[in-house]
């Protein structure tokens, strides 16, 4: 019982002292400092060992300019306690506070001269210095400490801080790096901290001279090529990093994530060579039996594709290669759960780049048939399969497939997805008031995109249905689209004509421009294609297709023309003039890119 009752009164006695602290700080914050002495006086009475509390209490006191009562307080606490050195930094502080400066520097020279041997002493002492940034007699307590106690390893994060905070890069990444040396499982947060403060390339090339120095003084050491690995990783020398990555995963005898996290990131930043190098590694040196041996061969064939039709620049050959090596990944590893989605891809790949469109309707035939490939896979496979069937001119097959998509993805994004090219299968057959009721109900889609796509096509019908007691032109332009998409260009072209022709100043010339553009896209006539998506968007900046046009030709100079330049301007100039476009956040972060924001 009464152990109870003494736990009781020590429980209550630390709650009234911290509401007594509270109490302090909320004077002192709020300029009552002879308030908050008088509490943190109390205070420190009450727990004379609190180094916290003295100081607090001498602040006050220096607050009020009550320098006489801080230096009795001071020269008392130093006689009680004179291995406290901490002291003559809070004494030296108050001659500085009195414009005294060589009795300060007298008194932090002392503090530093009298440091003992004793670890917590010397950490406080280190941290005075620090609060009045005193860097410099902070890094020489430490310095000193280290020949003291005869240890150079216990500071180094201290002293790697404070480097940091004097912005001495070079020393700050000296000490960081042999703080991770220390801690091998904490090399992760070592990164974090680098890829904060070491912003410019002279920063990283300061620290791949000096990591190339420990390597060759400690070979042993696997932290140094680890860090050098994301040294190269950040200079986006992914070629140099992947000479680290296969060093240490033979040296630690790992299973090739590493490599494999190093050719994700080659290839997400287009060094397709290197990537491939990095899967190609995985495939022949882990073998069948490595976890990421099915992946590594996946994507590798998706950088290959990636490589090979970047630039829309591909030969026959290039594609005749690639679809070899699709066919032989499919050979070896057969279609199930881990291989399904590259077979959809096969798919895709044999449509849009091999433009054979049985073949690739015959694997998505195949791939939907089976009851062991995912749902998602399934109905995305059924999708494109539809899309190919357009493209061949099957309408039925199409609303078919979109329609069971649509029925067994009702309230998800597929669905949406499904309900959305429905509507632009019944566009093109001319079915305007059926569609436009679709596109309607698609305004409140969860997809912004299919949203927005909704929003125009619902606007564009009613912009142009009956405007002349008869919806031909509007028929004729919708069967051009519909040519478009089966790549039948040259009917396509012909069909626009026709429309002009019949219906010359129709409200849709500005569309027909528009489309004549996305067919010299298509076609590779670049130059053409410019011409016209310049004059929709300057003859006609008042109509819904402005925005889109001025939004393509800038993706045409920044992918197809590689000209950052002339498409930073183009981006900019939607986001200013076409601010209310759907465009316009994509165009600002197109920009910023370019401009080389870090986003």
């Amino acid at each position: 019982m009464r152990t109870i009752i003494l736990c009781f009164f020590l429980l209550a006695g630390l709650n009234l002292s911290g509401q007594d602290s509270r109490l302090a700080s909320q004077y002192y914050n709020s300029g009552e400092y002879e308030k908050a002495a008088a509490v943190f006086k109390k205070l420190f009475d009450k727990q004379p060992n609190s180094h916290y509390y003295f100081e607090q209490y001498i602040q006050s006191l220096l607050a009020m300019e009550d320098y006489k009562a801080a230096e009795t307080a001071i020269k008392k606490e130093l006689k009680a306690r004179p291995k406290h050195v901490q002291l003559y930094v809070t004494y030296g502080n108050l001659f500085e506070r009195q414009f005294l400066p060589e009795e300060a520097e007298k008194k932090y020279r002392k503090a530093i001269d009298e440091m003992p041997n004793d670890v917590g002493v010397i950490n406080n002492l280190g941290n005075s210095f620090t609060r009045l940034t005193k860097y410099d007699l902070a890094i020489e307590t430490y310095v000193k400490a280290e020949k003291i106690i005869k240890n150079d390893k216990l500071f180094i994060n201290n002293l790697a801080d404070l480097y940091k905070r004097k912005g001495d890069i070079p020393k700050m990444t000296e000490y960081y790096i042999r703080a991770a040396s220390l801690n091998p499982t904490q090399v992760e947060r070592y990164k974090t901290t680098f890829q904060r403060y070491l912003t410019e390339d002279e920063h990283l090339e300061e620290m791949r001279v000096q990591l190339y120095t420990r390597i060759q003084e400690e070979p042993e050491n696997v932290v140094y090529p680890e860090l050098l690995e994301w040294v190269f990783i950040e200079k986006e020398d992914y070629n140099s990093a992947l000479r680290q990555a296969r060093a240490l995963d033979r040296q630690n005898e790992e299973d090739g994530q590493r490599v494999m996290n190093l050719a994700n990131i080659a290839k997400g930043s287009g060094d397709y060579n290197t990537a491939l190098k990095a899967y190609q590694y995985i495939i022949e040196k882990k073998g069948k039996t490595n976890s990421n041996y099915v992946n590594a061969k996946a994507a590798a064939l998706k950088t290959m594709r990636k490589k090979i039709t970047q630039n829309f620049d591909h030969q026959p050959g290039d594609l005749d290669s690639l679809e070899l090596e699709y066919e032989a990944f499919i050979a070896e590893m057969g279609i199930n759960s881990r291989t399904e989605s590259m077979v959809k891809e096969y798919a895709d790949f044999l449509a849009v780049y091999k433009n054979d469109l049985p073949k690739a309707i015959t694997v998505l035939d195949d791939l939907v048939q089976l009851s062991s490939i995912g749902r998602y896979v399934k109905a995305n496979s059924k999708i494109s399969l539809a899309d190919y069937y357009l493209m061949q001119g099957e309408i039925w097959e199409s609303t078919l497939l979109y329609s069971q998509v649509e029925k067994d993805f009702k309230e998800e994004h597929l669905g949406e997805v499904s309900r959305f090219k429905n509507a632009m299968l019944a566009y093109y057959a001319g079915e305007f008031s059926w569609a436009q009721e679709q596109f309607d109900i698609l305004e409140s889609a969860t997809s912004r995109l299919i949203s927005n796509d909704a929003i125009d096509m619902s606007v564009f019908i009613m912009d142009n249905m009956g405007l002349d007691t008869t919806d031909v032109p509007l028929k004729m332009f919708s069967e051009a689209q519909l040519l478009t998409v089966q790549n039948r260009y040259d009917e396509a072209f012909v069909k626009l004509d026709s429309i002009n022709d019949m219906f010359p100043k129709h409200s849709l010339t500005d569309d027909i421009i528009y489309q004549k553009a996305d067919l010299n896209m298509r076609l590779r006539n670049y130059e053409k294609a410019i011409e016209l998506f310049t004059i929709v968007y300057t003859d006609y900046k008042e109509e819904i297709r402005a925005d889109n046009a001025l939004y393509n030709l800038a993706s045409l100079y920044e992918n197809q023309l590689d000209n950052p330049d002339e498409a930073k301007k183009l981006y900019e100039k939607l986001f200013v003039e076409f601010s209310n476009s759907t465009y316009a956040i994509e165009a600002r972060k197109r920009y910023r890119i370019l401009r080389g924001d870090d986003i």
